[in-house]
């Protein structure tokens, strides 16, 4: 079972750096959530999978019995499922706003966004603004 998954956490990995190398923002997206899977599958695999006990002690025992799966590795992937999420919603809330500034989701065309004058966005405040109220 161990080598199906060695295959394909690596097919996850290797499509995840494609889809990273992409222009389109959906792209990109999906490749940082296929590396955030086949991270914690790879975590879950190397933690040696077992069915055979729960990760529990045994009353007057000292510690797991052999065939107990590891807790530890479970906790850690728990711990980077939630953090996944949130980079996943903070990184499609970017996008969204970057595709309605720019109108494309091309990374190729938001190079255009740098080029914007401080003057055409109301909500920022120029520096001339600001250096000349200090003056005063």
């Amino acid at each position: 079972m161990e080598i199906v998954l060695i295959f394909l956490v690596g097919g996850m990995f290797s499509a995840g750096i494609y889809l990273l190398l992409q222009r389109r923002l959906a792209q990109l997206i999906v490749g940082l959530g296929l590396l955030t899977n086949a991270t914690n599958l790879l975590v879950f695999t190397v933690a040696r999978l077992s069915r055979e006990g729960a990760p529990l002690i045994e009353s007057g025992a000292n510690q797991l019995e052999e065939t107990a799966s590891d807790p530890t590795p479970q906790a850690l992937v728990l711990t980077a499922i939630v953090i996944g999420f949130g980079v996943l919603a903070f990184f499609i809330t970017l996008a969204y706003r970057a595709y309605r500034q720019v109108g494309s989701d091309d990374l190729e065309q938001m190079v255009s966004t740098d080029l914007l004058d401080a003057d055409d966005d109301p909500d920022s405040d120029s520096q001339d603004g600001l250096l000349e109220g200090a003056a005063d």
